[in-house]
């Protein structure tokens, strides 16, 4: 079993990298990559109301990313607290990209990027992302161990 120095650097370094990709993630993906833009913010077939709750959701995903790593690396208040609450405000992009799946009418990828949206390990790409991101922070906490025990 690793040292408790060892395992909370681990998780710190685990929130940290799930924290940056939240944070970057959709702003590269829906905006800066000509490929996947062209599927969000640059699909010059979707209605400029879609491209605002894409925006937003970017918006949100660096708010959300930046407010996170923030944490984590703040020297005030409890750093086990700390860490799990960032880890709690990273998750939270990540588990809504499952909750969105459940509404009338969404789909992961339009019907003209089908053919050429990867599949990883059977899952789509988006929910692959968001299903190792979220197993990342669940790692992250139980490397953390239990609130209050040092």
């Amino acid at each position: 079993m690793k040292p408790r120095g060892a395992r909370k650097s681990a998780a710190r370094f685990l929130v940290g990298l799930v924290g940056a990709t939240t944070a970057a993630g959709a702003f590269t993906a829906d905006f800066l990559v000509p490929k996947t833009a062209r599927q969000h913010l640059r699909n010059p077939r979707w209605p400029g109301h879609a491209k605002f709750h894409d925006a937003q959701y970017i918006v949100m995903t660096q708010l959300l990313g930046g407010a996170g790593l923030a944490l984590l690396a703040s020297k005030k208040g409890d750093p086990d607290r700390n860490l799990r609450t960032a880890a709690a405000i990273v998750s939270t992009p990540w588990l809504g990209m499952y909750g969105a799946t459940l509404f009338p009418g969404t789909t992961l990828v339009d019907e003209e990027f089908k053919a050429q949206s990867p599949k990883v390990l059977g899952l789509d790409a988006n929910l692959f992302i968001a299903t190792a991101c979220l197993a990342a922070l669940a790692a992250a906490t139980g490397l953390a161990g239990r609130p209050g025990r040092s």
